[in-house]
């Protein structure tokens, strides 16, 4: 019998938790406008086979790892490029959000508990990344910096429990069972 590794493990507990059951159940009433808007918009698309919010999370991250990567190796000469990136993952991660809560309003269960974690690490790294720009512009590099990179870290775990939910789970897939 093959042992189950920690992220998986993770994983199923998440998917178990009543806490993660709440989470969602708050999320539905928060976001209702948003969820009944996007499920039957352009945004639940199946234009691609799969979902469209796994490749807009690449432009997202993307952008948000690499202005870590000039903070930390750039220099100064970096800090306007990297303001720039943060402000790019900033603005793509609004369609990525719309697709991603396109995708979780269809779902149940256990993907519907995972989703809600995943969603909730995904809107506080985005909460941290605006954060990050406004230090940034105010002149608050450190701070800008500090912030973007907590908020990268956090995106580390929704991230993935995001792929958990699109590769293991198949949740991505555009099928008649997945597009309700």
């Amino acid at each position: 019998m093959t042992e189950v590794s920690a992220p998986q493990r993770l994983a199923r507990a998440v998917a178990g938790s009543s806490v993660s059951e709440r989470v969602a159940d708050v999320q539905e009433r928060l976001y209702r406008p948003v969820l009944d808007w996007v499920k039957n918009s352009a945004f639940h698309s199946d234009i691609l086979g799969h979902s469209i919010h796994p490749p807009l999370t690449d432009l997202t991250l993307g952008s948000w790892f690499s202005a870590s990567l000039l903070d930390v190796a750039g220099g100064v000469e970096a800090r306007r490029g990297a303001a720039l990136l943060v402000a790019a993952g900033s603005a793509a991660a609004v369609p990525t959000a719309f697709a991603g809560a396109s995708d979780w309003s269809w779902m149940a269960g256990e993907e519907r508990r995972i989703g809600a974690v995943h969603a909730l690490g995904t809107d506080a790294a985005t909460f941290l990344q605006i954060g990050s720009l406004i230090a940034r512009l105010r002149g608050r590099h450190g701070l800008g910096v500090a912030l973007s990179l907590a908020g990268n870290g956090i995106m580390v775990g929704a991230g993935f429990l995001g792929g958990h939910l699109a590769l293991k789970r198949g949740t991505a897939r555009r099928t008649a069972a997945a597009s309700g």
